[in-house]
């Protein structure tokens, strides 16, 4: 049946599916055809673990631990990760419409989430390419895997499916805002308090005790401390139920906001 623009109710799954695939393949394209867009994705991950372990590391595991270290930050480092990869999906879409692009989209007869689904897909790519770089990093460094394969996946795992309900945020930015800079700018704000204010870097109970209660309830420190029990060995129900209940209820409250904004945007 044929399905006239717009009519995004009277696409069936299987086309849907066809749809995504299609816009991923051709945002993976545009990856190809301009390399430096990976940067982020191959050069970040190298450079926070160094920074971070070879100038914290003395300072919160002793002189001399770095060891100790890499296996703490290492798994805290694959949360902030997912959410500095997120941040490009805002930026991105933004550039898009600026473009035109997306007004071209939007005269097709595919579903409206399609477009942005495929976005996620590469994006959650990326995401993969740099933390297999950051582990590869940590692992010349010293990380080891205190549990098993299966548990280093589950922490992969769960790290994506959280990057990934991150995006809807940033892709929500990204149609809100009216520049590239402005969500960047916008994203920063709500980046830096979260990461800082997490268990990524440095154990909760150094902290003031206010700080200490913010990141108790911080959904990185939920995600750091769950990928880092499931790496060194821990309890790892509690955080990660926390960590997929965030990453739904992200879900649930943006992408409806995000589709329902991009019908909209002129």
């Amino acid at each position: 049946m044929r399905t006239a623009p717009g009519g995004e109710g009277r696409i069936g799954l299987r086309a849907n599916l066809r749809h995504i695939g299609a816009l991923v393949r051709r945002n993976a394209l545009q990856i190809k055809q301009d390399p430096e867009s990976m940067f982020d994705a191959v050069l970040m991950p190298i450079i926070f673990i160094l920074l971070f372990v070879y100038v914290f590391g003395g300072a919160i595991s002793g002189k001399g631990n770095n060891d100790d270290y890499v296996n703490y930050v290492t798994p805290g480092l694959m949360a902030m990760m997912g959410m500095n990869i997120s941040m490009a999906v805002g930026v991105g879409v933004n550039d898009d419409f600026k473009k035109g692009v997306m007004d071209r989209f939007r005269t097709m007869p595919i579903a409206r989430s399609s477009v942005l689904i495929a976005k996620i897909v590469v994006e959650v790519g990326r995401m993969l390419v740099a933390t297999a770089i950051l582990l590869g990093t940590g692992f010349l460094l010293g990380l080891e895997i205190k549990t098993s394969v299966l548990d280093l996946f589950a922490a992969i795992g769960l790290s994506m499916v959280f990057g990934a309900s991150l995006m809807w945020i940033f892709i929500l930015l990204g149609l809100t805002m009216k520049t590239a800079q402005a969500v960047q700018g916008m994203a920063m704000l709500v980046l830096m308090p979260l990461q800082f204010g997490s268990s990524i870097f440095a154990p909760p109970t150094s902290m003031p005790g206010w700080l200490e209660t913010f990141t108790d309830y911080n959904p990185l420190s939920n995600l750091a401390d769950a990928a880092r029990n499931l790496i060194n060995g821990g309890p790892v129900a509690e955080s990660v139920w926390w960590t997929l209940g965030w990453a739904l209820v992200i879900t649930v409250v943006t992408a409806p906001l995000a589709v329902a904004k991009f019908r909209k945007k002129t």
